[in-house]
Parts: structure tokens; C-alpha cells; sequence
């Protein structure tokens, strides 16, 4: 917990890989897991935006606060797999899911972020889901695209375009500050190396329900067959052997 950031809030981003119904179940469920978790240990977890699909989430972010909350959830960055029997197939057949979590920390104001405004694209639109008349008859959600880092953040949480707006350029801040930061720990060949397993495409974890039941994360080793507590918010024994693994940690 020596990082710059450890100490601090964070968000967390869920998204669903391919597989349609099945992945955006997947998402949901494993938004369920991090909100448990947060809950188990007196976090907050305010949902700032989200994709709605058939069967769950295409896509889902939200802010963590509490201690440590970035230093405990960077363990969970990576890509989740999941097999199982499908509730959603008629013939009962095993199916496997991918979702994408990304992890960054709330930056601090004093932190200097350029963002020039010919490199971003600002769209507003209109919200979806529940939210009240205001919400769903104004164009008050606001994306921000990043050029260069290809970057997306949207926000439609807040009751006004002001607020999502800022709230917007905050979660910007805070994937740009990671991303440069792991711009510049590839320039330097040891930390690329130590990377390249929990970089954003790689698998990280698997979780099978059939025909057996176990967690095992593909990193550390760890692993458990109470799956049902790991759906349930019980996943410290995996944040803590990735801190006892972690290079950047040690």
C-alpha cells in the first residue's frame, strides 16, 4: 500500500465482453460481488453510470469511497471468466463469459491533468433508466471522448448537465492519470514485463460453476470452491495474495 493513490477512492468499470444475454448477466453479477464487498467493509459504492442489456449490464462504473479503496480493488482489474450451465439456453448447455474490470483512482485536484479541448469530444444525450421526468426528458448524461488514448468516460447519474459534466471530466482525470502512467512504466522494460499478466485484455480469474465449483485467480494461485461466498463479497483472500504477489506492492 505504498502507491501514490492507494490510500484513496477509486472507480471501478464492469464491462460485458462477447457473448451477449450471457455477458451482460455476467457484469451484473460481478457488480453485485463488489458491492457486497463494499459493503462488508463500511464502503461506499455510488453507481455513476450505466448500459443496461438484456439480461444485465453492457456496461456499469462506479465510485468507491473508503480507505484503501484503490489499493485493495486494483487486484481486480483484468478480464473475469465465467462457466456455467446457462440459465438462458433451453438445451442446458455449458456456456463461458467474459467481462473487462477496470480499476482507477480519484485523482486529486492538485494533480495536473492537460486535457486541451481540441483533444476531446463532448456529446450529451438523454438518459436512460429510471431517474424521474428530468432525468429522462433532458439530454443532461454527458460523454467525453479522448483522442489519443481512445478513452471513454460518461456520466448520468447527477441531475444536471453541469454535474455530470463534472463528474465526467473527474473520471477522465482519473483514466488519464493511469494511463500515462502505465505509458511511462513501459518505457522501462522490467515493469513492462511485470505488467503484461494484469494489463486490460488479460484473463485474471476464472470462476466455474459446473461441473464443479471453484474461484481460482490465474496470477497468484489462489484459489477457493466456496463460490458462493466469492459471489457474495467474500474476495479478500484473492486482494491479499495479490498484494503479497504484486511487484509494484512489494
Amino acid at each position: 500500500m505504498k502507491g501514490k493513490y492507494d490510500k484513496g477512492d477509486c472507480f471501478l468499470s464492469v464491462h460485458a465482453g462477447a457473448g451477449g444475454t450471457e455477458a451482460c448477466d455476467w457484469t451484473s453479477m460481478l457488480l453485485r460481488t463488489y458491492i457486497r464487498w463494499c459493503e462488508r467493509h463500511g464502503y461506499k459504492a455510488d453507481i455513476l453510470d450505466a448500459v443496461e442489456d438484456e439480461g444485465g449490464y453492457r456496461s456499469v462504473t462506479v465510485q468507491v469511497k473508503g480507505p484503501y479503496a484503490f489499493g485493495y480493488l486494483k487486484s481486480e482489474a483484468g478480464v473475469h471468466r465465467l462457466v456455467r450451465i446457462s440459465p438462458f439456453d433451453a438445451n442446458a448447455r455449458r456456456h463461458t463469459s467474459f467481462a473487462s474490470v477496470y480499476i482507477s483512482p480519484v485523482v486529486d485536484d492538485d494533480i495536473e491533468i492537460n486535457i486541451k479541448p481540441e483533444d476531446i469530444r463532448i456529446d450529451t444525450y438523454r438518459s436512460g433508466g429510471a431517474g424521474g421526468q428530468h432525468v429522462n426528458k433532458t439530454d443532461s448524461a454527458v460523454r467525453i471522448t479522448h483522442f489519443e488514448s481512445k478513452i471513454v468516460v460518461q456520466c448520468q447519474n447527477e441531475r444536471s448537465q453541469i454535474m455530470n459534466k463534472d463528474m465526467a471530466f473527474k473520471m477522465l482525470r482519473s483514466r488519464l492519470y493511469e494511463y500515462y502512467r502505465q505509458k511511462k512504466a513501459e518505457e522501462h522494460e522490467a515493469d513492462a514485463i511485470a505488467k503484461k499478466d494484469i494489463t486490460w485484455g488479460s484473463q485474471i480469474r476464472s470462476y466455474v460453476f459446473q461441473p464443479y465449483t471453484l474461484v481460482k485467480d490465474l496470477r497468484t494461485g489462489e484459489q477457493t470452491g466456496n463460490i458462493s461466498a466469492v459471489m457474495d463479497g467474500d474476495i479478500d483472500c484473492f486482494i491479499s495474495a495479490f498484494l503479497r504477489w504484486d511487484p509494484e506492492s512489494k
